[in-house]
């Protein structure tokens, strides 16, 4: 994700759990001047919360959103700028 102004080099890499035309959710991201990018073992712990995010029943999902433990975000069908 490039840093307003400086182009994708000074940017940031960002982790997102995604299934197509479902959902997407933003789990982690760090700036690309602070680390390289994210270990092997990390890299399978997001899969493994990958499978268990994606899988969660709209009943779940609603019920974190509540507790504050998920932040939903919307775009109001608003074209967001790059």
């Amino acid at each position: 994700m490039a840093r307003h102004g400086q182009g994708k080099s000074g940017g940031f890499r960002t982790i997102i759990l995604y299934r197509t035309a479902e959902r997407a959710f933003f789990v982690y991201g760090f700036a690309k001047s602070d680390r390289d990018n994210i270990s092997d073992d990390e890299k399978a712990e997001f899969k493994k919360a990958a499978e268990h995010v994606l899988g969660l029943s709209e009943t779940h999902l609603a019920e974190l959103i509540g507790k504050g433990q998920f932040t939903e975000v919307h775009d109001h069908g608003e074209e967001i700028p790059e």
